[in-house]
């Protein structure tokens, strides 16, 4: 059986621990799974772009939705003004006050992100980040890694799922075939990144 969608994941998790009274707990294990992709995984294919229209004097912003991790934060001016990260307290010590001009900086607390300082005029800040994938569920049912590395979710569900079975010994197997998995996607990430060839990608979820 293909394992390309929500529900052939839950079949595939199903068939392979062997148990009948484990239905109501599939999903904590494939969120669980999601979780540690979001930790674990930083690919081309997590890249996007999200825009914002800055106001004269505000400093603070929502970070996009699914923000993991950023790659690039400019202001799309003529030149291009690339912002550099600060911590939160170099924010406060270079920018304290109601200073304002074309934002040089950036800092991040919590879900916003802060400029120094404070915009003047109304420009567009882009911002490149990765963002998490599409969590699996009976209205989304798939997404980037479904499709691509199903092996990936059946070891991770796997491993989440032998700690509540008490299964030590099978937490470590499901562990390195998860890390193996793992290091494969993200050697031919970038691979791809170099060549400038399209990622091509062979699964078998039954195997490491």
């Amino acid at each position: 059986m293909a394992i390309n969608s929500y529900a052939n994941l839950k079949t595939a998790l199903a068939n392979w621990l062997d148990r009948s009274d484990l239905t109501s707990r599939l999903d904590e294990f494939i969120e669980l799974a999601e979780a540690r992709f979001a930790d674990d995984i930083r690919i081309r294919a997590m890249e996007t772009t999200a825009t914002q229209a800055l106001t004269s004097g505000t400093r603070s912003y929502a970070l996009p939705t699914g923000y993991l991790q950023g790659r690039n934060f400019q202001i799309n001016t003529d030149p291009i003004t690339a912002l550099e990260y600060i911590t939160p307290e170099m924010m406060d010590r270079i920018w304290a006050g109601s200073s304002t001009g074309r934002p040089r900086t950036y800092t991040i607390i919590g879900d916003n992100y802060h400029l120094g300082p404070a915009p003047d005029t109304a420009d567009t800040l882009e911002i490149t980040y990765y963002k998490e994938f599409t969590p699996l569920s009976g209205s989304a049912t798939t997404n980037w890694i479904i499709l691509n590395r199903p092996n990936l979710y059946l070891y991770a569900c796997l491993l989440e799922a032998a700690p509540f079975l008490g299964n030590p010994e099978e937490a470590g197997v499901w562990a390195r075939y998860y890390q193996e998995a793992l290091e494969r996607l993200h050697e031919a990430d970038a691979r791809d990144r170099f060549s400038g060839s399209a990622l091509t990608i062979r699964t078998t979820a039954g195997n490491p």
